[in-house]
């Protein structure tokens, strides 16, 4: 349990008493006191510090068995592999570093990969953050640390040499201050509307991007305009019989029908066609009237990520007017955030739900089907799960196939993009303030990304010799 204590993670929720922009500023000055900008330089674990592949294997207890060795095999690829599943021992570890005492909505996993392109309502695209599991209200600086960290995870892997880490953190980090500086002289809307465009960001990029680099962005803009419930209706299913169906990929993706036999199918199969009816009470009124004109046709189990591998994910097929008119839902089961233990519990009782609420107030713009509902299981227990579309204009930009210029790019307009999602429910104001003009915060985040990077490759060591000597079993795909 860290010192931020039980009830603060609903503290962003909390009406507070009316303060003047200069009395906010006069806070975050303040928080340089407790927590000094250079005291976020280096990492070092505690000696209490848990087994992380213990940690891991918490985790993996309550989640789907025969597919926990799969989530091992993926871990042990990499130490960037290994990162995106590790999370839970981050987030202990950063409970133990300086805390500034400023709190905002957490996406709780911010790492590279979970910065990508998105589609809009207005079928646009935009950058944005993809992934909320964790998501929750706590210290600021978190997310922040959790990029930086894996902007130098990911630029070892490519080989690239300290000194262009370093610019790439350093652009990052200042790149967030910049904007959450830009944040505060800005009125509450205009905060609010503020969103990622590519229609605007291309230029910016382009200038700052080789010949490769552009072709490469713009094969990525065009590539993620095709991923949408069609393309996955294409990719995922077949007629069977006469219907339409989804395609058995064991263990990938794996149809009900070959899951579960008679009564036990039926009262599943029942299940989820309610949980489609009652999570549309999740939506405002004129997407559950658009939810209503889709009708399930098949259902399958799917295996996704790297840290959710083992969660219970399902895939629903919809067709609206015809068999040409496909809808493609992932439900996705929400279990306790991470960040619980230490920056305090969610204010909902439905983890779902506080999913979907993070990621609505972190959001630029949102999925029109993202909502959340509870269902009971095989095993008699009841799970929360959040349910958004498979694919909605998804893009993402792979690290292995970045340049030192790309990737500092990348990392500017991921700080950027993190700093508008916490402008909208942190106090943007003190949070500047607390940054400052200079570049004492970047500087320590830099230190801090390299020593974290460090502890990551001895964890993700340790995960490959708890597989060697047979503590924990992976498997390939």
């Amino acid at each position: 349990m860290s010192k931020r204590g039980r009830n603060s993670g609903a503290a962003v929720r909390r009406r507070a008493p009316y303060l003047s922009p200069r009395e906010r500023a006069e806070q975050g000055k303040a928080a340089r006191k407790s927590a000094p900008r250079k005291s976020h330089a280096g990492f070092e674990p505690g000696r209490d510090r848990p087994d992380p592949v213990a940690v891991v294997d918490v985790q993996s207890q309550t989640r789907v068995q025969e597919l926990v060795p799969i989530r091992y095999g993926r871990m042990t690829e990499s130490p960037f592999r290994f990162y995106r599943g590790a999370a839970a021992i981050m987030a202990g570890d950063l409970a133990g570093t300086p805390d500034t005492g400023l709190t905002a909505q957490l996406c709780g996993d911010a790492h590279m990969m979970n910065f990508r392109l998105l589609g809009s309502p207005e079928r646009r695209l935009v950058f944005d953050i993809n992934d909320f599991d964790e998501t929750l209200p706590g210290p600021w600086e978190w997310d922040v640390k959790r990029l930086a960290a894996s902007l130098v995870i990911a630029g070892r892997e490519n080989g690239f040499s300290a000194g262009d880490r370093a610019m790439i953190v350093g652009t990052a980090v200042r790149s967030y201050r910049e904007r959450m500086r830009g944040f505060a002289g800005m009125g509450n809307l205009d905060v609010w509307y503020t969103r990622a465009d590519m229609a605007e960001l291309q230029p910016l990029a382009d200038r700052q991007l080789r010949a490769k680099g552009r072709r490469r962005l713009s094969a990525t803009m065009a590539k993620a305009r095709t991923r949408d419930s069609l393309q996955a209706f294409e990719k995922l299913t077949r007629v069977r019989d006469g219907e339409r169906r989804f395609t058995p990929d064991p263990p990938l993706v794996v149809p009900v029908d070959d899951l579960l036999r008679g009564v036990r199918r039926e009262r599943f199969v029942t299940e989820l066609h309610e949980l489609v009816e009652r999570y549309g009470r999740s939506l405002s009124t004129e997407r559950r009237h658009l939810l209503r004109q889709y009708r399930v046709v098949d259902i399958a189990r799917k295996v996704v990520g790297v840290g959710s591998v083992g969660t219970r994910c399902w895939i629903l097929l919809l067709l609206g007017k015809d068999d040409t008119d496909p809808l493609i839902l992932q439900a996705k089961e929400a279990d306790r955030s991470v960040l619980a233990e230490h920056a305090g519990r969610s204010e909902y009782r439905n983890q779902g739900q506080r999913v979907v609420a993070g990621q609505r107030l972190m959001q630029a713009v949102g999925d029109v089907f993202l909502g959340w509902d509870r269902v009971r299981g095989q095993d008699g227990r009841q799970r929360d799960f959040y349910v958004r579309q498979l694919h909605d204009w998804k893009g993402i930009l792979v690290p292995q196939e970045m340049v030192p210029n790309g990737m500092r790019v990348f990392g500017e307009l991921c700080g950027a993009t993190l700093a508008r999602a916490h402008a909208r429910s942190g106090d943007r104001i003190a949070i500047a303030s607390y940054l400052g003009g200079g570049p004492a915060f970047d500087e320590a985040l830099i230190e801090f990304a390299e020593a974290y990077a460090d502890q990551n490759e001895r964890d993700h060591a340790a995960l490959v010799a708890a597989v060697k000597s047979g503590r924990v079993k992976a498997a390939s795909e």
